[in-house]
């Protein structure tokens, strides 16, 4: 009998090799065990791995290594064996993953349907609760998934929520999110969790105001948001007395139906500043004037107009998408996880951020709600247009020497038009009294999942910032 010991509950790599090494000594199913460090099992039974034959070699489908991969991840303690054996009868069948009524087959897909259902739910049900204020805040959820799928699970939250630090708590493992990297501790306890915060309350009353009574299914509710799941959910408070009044509210939806179209009502809106552009204006007046824009619908749900910073005198004028979530509470532009690698990429690059004048193409910004966090969406040509008015009249007020456009709506708001970044990026574009340079959004560089990736694109955006270094070192007003 064969007993093999594996580093952890999740050691595929270590099953891998195990098993491939066992398969090839021809070691059958029925003489083999497994465990995992540290259990009872594994603490009295001697450990008995074959070594991988000289020479020897088989394969088998990227099919059933992406099964194992994610039947790997389910709690039955019967898996690695269950595996183990597939991989033995698939030595002499290699069609076998076709035959869905074999009883291992059947179990494992089951398995590995089970932990991407579970991954779904995780993906759903984390709500992120916010702990501390403004640039010193970090969202923490808790979760309790049924199988092992928090590493497998981290990289969406990573991707959906890229420009804010987060940690998903859960039993037997935690994910942290930097702005840079996933990184994987131990589990803790739930009281180690927040159970509250400001934005709670808020977020109930969306809930409650989005609540539809004429299209309610209970069991359909149920089967998607199991109870399970209820404890852990902010707006879970208010789905019974949201069911049990369900009747009564479309009864009175119904009775109080409008019997003739309504009639369009045009919201009033103050007087937008006009569009003139004055080599007068100063950027504080500009700022002010702006705090009352309402030249396209995104300044409805943003907190505040977000303007642009810096001296007037700047020789370098950056230009971004839009503000993100912590921009918009902050009245700042680039004060979160993008601004801040923005200032590294700027210091690498010679350039004194106080010397530079930062703004962006649209000065709201734009998001869709998902529970209490605010999910940035790219602002469509119509909004890019509605704020170009401020662009230019910033960059009349400013006069800089060199534009930076960082990211396509950037360089659609400068040149007026849609412009592909890479074909542009890393060159001197003339303008009317400038020049421009094209590159990267920071944020882009933070969405990167490849470490490697990451840090090659890091390089590329800061060698173009040291063009823009260059041209103010050149500039006979840089002084």
């Amino acid at each position: 009998m064969h007993h093999i010991p594996l580093d952890g509950e999740t050691d595929f790599d270590g099953w891998r090799l195990a098993a491939r090494a066992l398969a090839l000594n021809d070691v059958k199913p029925s003489d083999v065990t497994w465990s995992v460090a540290g259990d009872a099992s594994e603490l009295f039974a001697p450990t008995t791995a074959p070594q991988e034959p000289a020479g020897g070699t088989f394969s088998v489908s990227a099919r059933f290594v992406k099964l194992a991969q994610l039947a790997i991840l389910h709690r039955s303690p019967e898996r690695f064996a269950l595996l183990y054996r597939l991989l033995w009868r698939l030595r002499q069948n290699r069609d076998l993953l076709d035959i869905a009524t074999d009883p291992d087959v059947s179990d494992v897909t089951a398995m590995a349907r089970t932990v991407r259902r579970d991954e779904h739910k995780m993906h759903a049900f984390v709500r992120f609760r916010e702990v501390g204020r403004e640039q010193k805040s970090h969202f923490v959820a808790w979760f309790e998934p049924e199988h092992r799928i928090v590493e497998l699970a981290a990289p969406f939250f990573a991707r959906r929520f890229a420009d804010m630090p987060w940690s998903i708590l859960t039993p037997e493992a935690c994910a942290h999110w930097d702005g840079h990297a996933v990184s994987i501790t131990p589990g803790v306890a739930k009281s180690e969790a927040p159970t509250a915060d400001r934005l709670e309350e808020t977020w109930r009353r969306y809930y409650a105001s989005i609540f539809n009574p004429a299209r309610l299914k209970v069991k359909a509710m149920r089967a998607e948001m199991p109870r399970k799941y209820w404890r852990n959910l902010p707006e879970t408070s208010l789905i019974k007395p949201l069911i049990e009044g369900a009747d009564r509210i479309a009864s009175a939806m119904i009775a109080n139906a409008a019997t003739e179209p309504h009639k369009s009502q045009k919201r009033l809106q103050p007087p937008m500043p006009s569009r003139t552009v004055e080599n007068t204006d100063d950027i504080e007046t500009l700022r002010q004037q702006a705090d009352d824009c309402r030249a396209c619908p995104l300044w409805k749900d943003a907190t505040q107009t977000v303007f642009g910073e810096g001296p007037q005198s700047a020789r370098i004028m950056l230009v971004g998408e839009q503000p993100g979530d912590q921009e918009d509470l902050a009245g700042q532009p680039f004060v979160g996880p993008a601004g801040q690698m923005l200032d590294r990429a700027l210091k690498e690059a010679g350039i004194d951020r106080g010397k530079v004048y930062v703004t962006n193409a649209v000065k709201h910004f734009k998001f869709v709600p998902r529970g209490k966090i605010r999910l940035h969406q790219k602002p469509n040509t119509l909004e890019i247009k509605a704020c170009r008015q401020w662009y230019e009249r910033e960059l009349a007020a400013i006069k800089p020497d060199l534009v930076v456009a960082m990211g396509a709506t950037a360089a659609q708001s400068v040149f007026g038009k849609i412009t592909p970044v890479n074909k542009s990026r890393g060159r001197l574009i003339d303008l009317d009294d400038a020049q421009a340079l094209v590159t990267v959004h920071p944020s882009y560089l933070l969405r990167l999942p490849d470490a490697e990736a990451k840090a090659q694109e890091y390089r590329r955006f800061v060698d173009d910032l040291k063009i823009a270094a260059a041209v103010l070192r050149g500039s006979p007003r840089a002084a």
